[in-house]
């Protein structure tokens, strides 16, 4: 399975260095130079896919970068990738996902930390083994993480990851135990 781990945004300067929006937790592992990203098929969403065959001097996005450096500028994440020496080429990789294998990230030390991924597809019960749903993703929001159930009856349910809501979560069994307050799936 493949994670997103960051977008590329708008090019910074003229040699080829690009503001990078971070969607993980580990900015410094996965942007570490020499790091290998693999850029999501389609990438550049909402761009016109290249000519074919390319225009002379057209830029494709490669299908993996190589991290050349990276670092922080006002809150915001600077990457140089290997063969994007120039404003051009970086303005063409605008909107490109970069995401890497599920398998290639260590899982958490931390017993009470899960990967987005570990979480998705898990069967949310209530204490009572009633069948809630089925975690469809995790949104991340300022107040804190949301597991967006699929209800039996097509809509969604915003649950709140918090212990006192999710008391339990056993990956191994393929589930996670909900103790919604009243009113929290009639939303």
């Amino acid at each position: 399975m493949q994670l997103t781990v960051g977008r590329i945004g708008k090019p910074h300067g003229i040699r080829g260095e690009v503001t990078v929006e971070v969607r993980t937790d580990e900015p410094e592992a996965r942007f570490a130079p020499g790091s290998v990203l693999v850029t999501e098929p389609g990438a550049a969403a909402g761009r016109a896919a290249p000519p074919t065959p390319p225009t002379p001097g057209a830029y494709r996005v490669p299908d993996r970068l190589t991290v050349v450096a990276a670092r922080w500028h006002q809150s915001r994440l600077l990457v140089t990738f290997e063969g994007v020496h120039d404003r051009n080429v970086a303005e063409a990789l605008r909107d490109t996902l970069l995401v890497v294998e599920s398998v290639d990230i260590d899982p958490p030390t931390d017993p009470d930390e899960f990967h987005d991924h570990q979480l998705v597809g898990l069967v949310a019960v209530t204490p009572d083994g009633e069948r809630l749903g089925e975690v469809r993703r995790v949104d991340h929001a300022p107040a804190s993480d949301l597991l967006v159930l699929r209800r039996p009856d097509g809509r969604d349910a915003y649950i709140p990851f918090v212990r006192a809501i999710v008391p339990e979560v056993d990956l191994a069994g393929s589930r996670v135990v909900v103790d919604p307050p009243t009113g929290l799936l009639d939303l």
